[in-house]
């Protein structure tokens, strides 16, 4: 089993997928991914952030969904947006995000909480790759 780690402290996967790509995907049963998720908030935006899971458990070919959560808790709207990347860095261009919150800037009003998708796969090719054994 792998696991794979998405923190926040930059780097590059590949994002935005079209939906034939993703039809036409085979699922790889026999081997079982952990991803793991965490959230590091800069120190100059005052929100309170947080995966809503630590952890799931996928198979290349599959799409899957996590959530995080992300709370304004002063009395002024604050924009923020995300930085991602995955550990091991030889994974990240296995891992690819077909929907994210991260794509674009989010603005929260004052006391605001809201749930922010994550709707990523890994690609079947991350079975191949002797480095991801």
């Amino acid at each position: 089993m792998m696991t794979l780690e998405t923190t926040g402290l930059g780097g590059s996967v590949t994002a935005g997928h079209g939906s034939d790509q993703i039809e036409n995907m085979v699922p790889v049963k026999d081997r079982i991914i952990k991803v793991t998720f965490n959230a590091d908030v800069h120190a100059s935006l005052q929100w309170n952030f947080r995966p809503q899971q630590t952890e799931i458990y996928v198979v290349p070919g599959e799409t899957a969904l996590a959530f995080y959560k992300a709370k304004n808790p002063t009395d002024k709207p604050i924009i923020g947006i995300s930085t991602y990347n995955v550990v091991p860095f030889e994974a990240g261009q296995y891992f690819n995000k077909i929907q994210c919150f991260c794509f674009e800037e989010q603005r929260l009003n004052p006391q605001e909480e809201v749930d922010m998708p994550v709707f990523f796969y890994i690609d079947p090719e991350f079975a191949e790759d002797p480095r991801m054994m």
